[in-house]
């Protein structure tokens, strides 16, 4: 049989029904990507398989189509399907029901029925019976899908228990939306292969990054709107500090300012939430059952946000807490239904489908690039052209940098090099991955760890993020300004969106340009001439002032603690690990002058 006629017969006995199974709703077709995939695996026939796809691509379509192709063939006798959550279980049963497999979602142990051509479980259902899934392994040609695969590696456990259960598997099929992890777990049953770099990296079979998603119009484009403000707090030593969120700081005071700017009670949340029902009214114009939903931190702060949402529009929003049975029935209401409004707690931040939500809040700390993709991959679900997708986002410079680069294909790194004295720049974000990784919304205990008391927030609209580029000017919240982005169409073109944000932005510096310099009370700059430093560059930027004083110690003879002080004196400014950007090149420039001198 040809590799084109086996693909055919692969969709040839699928209902017409299927979801997803053509781009725009015409029957008979797989995707390309599906299709090429489809191709690839056929003509392989390999034992197991990668296949990493943006979120929204559709993956479930072509695992389900590859279960029948491989069913039909009596290559395997049953399917497993192994799930991040029991949400995301039930939802694969109902999508392999539609095309006439039948999965069990609630089996536990024992026989299964002989009406079922397979089950569907969690990967922590797998963790407490591994023995069991082997046995079921083994007495049947068995196809395991593993959905999201990185989750296989969340804990040592998981992975071992997925080893155990499917090593007598007769095929893996592997799939992921965001390969990369924060951690160098290994994920089971996925090859890593060794660059030029002696780093070992994940190796797909078959990869659809978002760039070419959205280049089919599979996808939709994503426009991020930034919000920064001024922010007020109390620490745990009682001090009282003020700044300016996405202005250069230490790790600690983000993460203070950020959470300032999320905490309910202030005005931060309020304007923002304001502006993005805003958005949503007008992305309704074009998309009349657009949704919106917040992504929160925990419990609190989500009742918190959806009180806020029904005084803000009069309508109550959907409320989803934990990963229970009610929730689950809330989502499957909320997708089928046409409320404006979900708030939820970290469950819906992935692979749960709810094609509608167009328009999205981060109200999260989690900062790993994994969950930001999780959470982003909700909104660019496209179900016909011209549908775009609004983030709404706090000014941090972590966030913005992912936001920027959308389009950047990852792998799993199995191996990151460390020099010796060099800070990890990746040891931060572990604790943040378990974090974004649990799925319950249990207190944290981060509370203690940053132990301090939101006092006082503010908005101020920042800035549009957009395919890499940025744009706009600070405006406050209301002003004609801000009106001006979030009034722009919800269906367009990707380019379409690129061409009226340069107009905007032109209008916007035009019209400042003929303000009297008393009404710019605001940092009149582009987005582009306005950059916000990462962690990684003030960690950079503190390591080049320590060499410059260093050098500077074998040239004057005076100790490290002398210069640091005199520098601070005549530049003035806190201690290094303190200092904002503009202070430590404004040191680093001196020395530099100093040194200068005295050659």
């Amino acid at each position: 049989m040809t590799t084109t006629a086996a693909t055919a017969s692969s969709s040839h006995h699928l209902s017409p029904a299927f979801p997803g199974r053509a781009p725009w709703g015409t029957a008979g077709k797989l995707r390309a990507w599906q299709q090429g995939a489809m191709e690839r695996y056929i003509q392989e026939q390999p034992r197991d398989f990668l296949a990493v796809a943006t979120p929204g691509a559709g993956k479930t379509t072509f695992a389900l189509t590859l279960a029948s192709w491989l069913l039909h063939h009596h290559v395997v006798q049953q399917v497993t399907v192994v799930a991040p959550t029991e949400h995301l279980k039930k939802q694969w049963a109902e999508a392999a029901a539609r095309i006439g497999i039948k999965l069990d979602p609630e089996y536990s142990a024992g026989p299964l029925s002989k009406e079922y051509q397979g089950v569907a479980v969690t990967y922590a259902g797998v963790g407490v019976r591994p023995m069991l899934h082997r046995n079921r392994s083994e007495q049947r040609k068995t196809l395991v899908i593993l959905d999201e695969i990185h989750h296989a590696g969340d804990s040592k456990s998981w992975g071992e228990a997925c080893l155990e259960a499917f090593e007598p598997a007769t095929r893996r099929l592997a799939l992921t939306g965001t390969p990369f992890r924060s951690d160098t777990n290994p994920i089971p049953f996925v090859t890593y292969e060794e660059g030029n770099d002696g780093i070992r990296r994940s190796s797909a079979d078959y990869t659809y990054g978002y760039g070419s998603a959205l280049g089919d119009g599979v996808v939709r484009p994503v426009i991020f709107l930034s919000y920064s403000g001024n922010m007020r707090w109390r620490t745990k030593a009682g001090d009282e500090i003020a700044a300016r969120l996405g202005e250069p700081m230490t790790k600690d005071a983000v993460s203070q300012a950020w959470r300032t700017a999320l905490d309910p009670r202030g005005e931060w949340m309020p304007s923002v939430l304001r502006a993005a029902d805003q958005r949503l009214t007008e992305v309704r114009k074009g998309i009349p059952d657009a949704g919106a939903l917040v992504i929160a931190s925990d419990q609190d702060s989500a009742r918190a946000y959806a009180k806020l949402i029904r005084e803000i529009t009069g309508t109550k929003a959907t409320l989803v807490l934990s990963d229970d049975t009610g929730a689950s029935n809330r989502i499957d209401e909320f997708s089928h239904g046409d409320d404006r409004w979900m708030v939820a707690v970290r469950m819906v931040s992935e692979g749960v489908d709810v094609p509608r939500l167009a328009v999205g809040v981060y109200a999260t700390t989690i900062s790993t690039p994994l969950f930001f993709a999780q959470a982003v991959g909700r909104f660019v679900r496209s179900r016909r052209r011209g549908e775009t997708a609004s983030v709404f986002l706090p000014t941090v410079p972590d966030l913005l940098g992912f936001a920027n680069e959308m389009e950047v294909e990852r792998d799993h790194v199995l191996d990151k090099p460390k020099k010796e004295g060099e800070e990890d720049p990746y040891a931060e974000s572990e604790k943040e991955m378990d974090e974004a990784n649990k799925e319950q919304d249990e207190d944290t205990g981060e509370q203690e760890q940053f132990s301090f008391e939101a006092l006082e927030s503010e908005a101020v609209f920042d800035r549009v993020l957009y395919d890499g580029a940025e744009f706009g000017m600070q405006a406050h919240p209301g002003s004609a300004e801000e009106q001006d982005y979030l009034g722009i169409p919800g269906l367009l073109e990707p380019d379409q969106v690129q061409m009226l944000l340069q107009k905007r932005q032109a209008r916007q510096i035009a019209h400042s340009r003929k303000k009297p310099d008393e009404e710019a009370d605001l940092l009149e700059l582009p987005a582009e001439r306005r950059p916000v430093v990462s962690h990684k560059e003030m960690l950079e930027l503190r390591k080049q002032l320590n060499t410059m004083v260093g050098a500077y110690v074998h040239q004057s003879g005076k100790p490290h603690g002398v210069i640091h002080t005199e520098l601070r004196r005549v530049c003035g400014g806190p201690p290094s690990a303190e200092a904002t950007a503009g202070q430590l090149r404004q040191r680093i420039a001196k020395v530099q002058e100093w040194a200068t001198r005295m050659r």
